[in-house]
């Protein structure tokens, strides 16, 4: 026998493998009636668990599973299980999730998108997840090194998980027109969420959260589950039940020797209109502190973030001091110091271990301070928070 025929002979076993393993992938995705789709730019990871958690709510055997700060299985009764990687994150892994799904007979499977490159995010919808119903939370400039280079192109890339002959919603306002025009290309229902929707919500509603939830979020997942026959009030109960994702926005209040310390959470939201977007909510919310400082957690490997929120800081409501900590942090000093900022106001923490940055912060608070981590909620991001949160709990 030939080197040519056993190479022939050995690809056809694996053609015919990898028929018979869609054909029972297909299978496992009819099983499941109601099939979500999350992506977006910002709030996947808390839109998908919103959605679960209403469905759970409705009394739907709902299983999900997020990409967002910390990769999670949800079971159907709320439990909580570490996505197994042995290498690095590959969209293989949605076919695990919806065979787990089918086997323990889901009714609904609700999915983040985990792709950043356009034609896996294609990919992963026409052929692993096939949604009855998709989710396009917004479409900002970033990831623009792989989407890029326009918030255009971004939203170009994140409409290719819409649905074929499904429904797509989205709290997105610009590029609807590129929105139409693929919702008709995959014959597929366009629903965008209207700013009285969002405006229906109140502080009642947003209050009963046990962390800070944005109102669009909590809108576009009320849109969604009405056209699954989900109420109001079954809906919204489900979703305050829900437990956060580790990168939701979230605050800690510390009594540290006599000062009244606020750390928010904000370092998930890593785009510029995001995160200044959530420094003001921030700042609404705490206005009668001394001081504001703003923690910018960089990263060596996101050089083009870095320098957007460069460009983007001199334009906020300014803080009193902004502290620089992960790696490659020069970028957004010197693109921040370029567009006009106080190079004095700016605190030099690459590297430095979560303690020590805990005591630069700690040293520049008044009485009362206001302190915003954005930026990255990687590396050292996620040990801060875990750092303020620890604390928090003790004293």
């Amino acid at each position: 026998m030939t080197t040519v025929l056993i190479f022939l002979l050995l690809l056809g076993v694996l053609i015919t493998f990898g028929i018979i393993e869609y054909a029972v992938h297909v299978r496992s995705l009819n099983a499941i009636p109601i099939r979500v789709h999350v992506n977006g730019t910002r709030g996947k990871s808390s839109v998908t668990r919103l959605i679960a958690g209403a469905l759970r709510e409705h009394g739907l055997k709902t299983f999900a599973k997020t990409t967002g700060t910390l990769p999670r299985m949800i079971m159907h009764d709320g439990r909580e299980y570490p996505v197994y990687r042995p290498f690095k994150a590959n969209v293989i892994e949605q076919l695990r999730i919806v065979s787990l799904a089918a086997h323990n007979d889901a009714q609904a499977l609700v999915v983040e998108c985990m792709a950043l490159r356009p034609h896996l995010q294609a990919l992963t919808e026409l052929k692993f997840v096939r949604a009855t119903h998709g989710v396009i939370t917004n479409a900002r400039a970033d990831h623009l090194d792989v989407m890029g280079p326009s918030e255009r192109d971004v939203t170009l890339a994140l409409l290719g998980t819409t649905p074929l002959k499904g429904k797509l919603f989205t709290g997105e306002r610009d590029y609807l027109e590129e929105f139409r025009v693929v919702c008709e290309d995959r014959q597929t229902e366009l629903n965008i969420l209207c700013s009285e929707e969002i405006d229906a919500l109140t502080e009642q509603d947003m209050a009963s959260f046990r962390y800070v939830e944005h109102k669009e979020n909590v809108a576009l997942v009320l849109k969604v589950c009405a056209s699954l026959g989900v109420s109001r009030d079954v809906a919204l109960r489900g979703m305050w039940k829900t437990r956060p994702d580790p990168g939701a926005m979230s605050e800690y209040s510390l009594n540290f020797f006599g000062r009244k310390i606020v750390f928010a959470n904000g370092f998930a939201a890593n785009d510029p209109e995001s995160s200044e977007k959530i420094w003001q909510m921030a700042l609404e919310r705490h206005q009668d502190v001394e001081r504001r400082i703003i923690v910018l957690n960089a990263r060596a490997d996101r050089p083009d973030r870095s320098k957007q929120l460069g460009e983007a800081l001199p334009a906020w409501t300014q803080a009193n001091n902004y502290v620089l900590m992960g790696s490659g942090v020069y970028v957004m000093y010197r693109t921040a110091i370029a567009n006009g900022m106080d190079a004095s106001k700016f605190v030099y923490a690459e590297g430095l271990p979560v303690d020590r940055i805990f005591e630069e912060i700690i040293g520049l608070s008044a009485p009362s301070a206001l302190i915003m981590g954005i930026g990255n909620i990687g590396g050292p991001g996620l040990e801060l928070v875990t750092y303020f949160r620890n604390r928090a709990t003790l004293m």
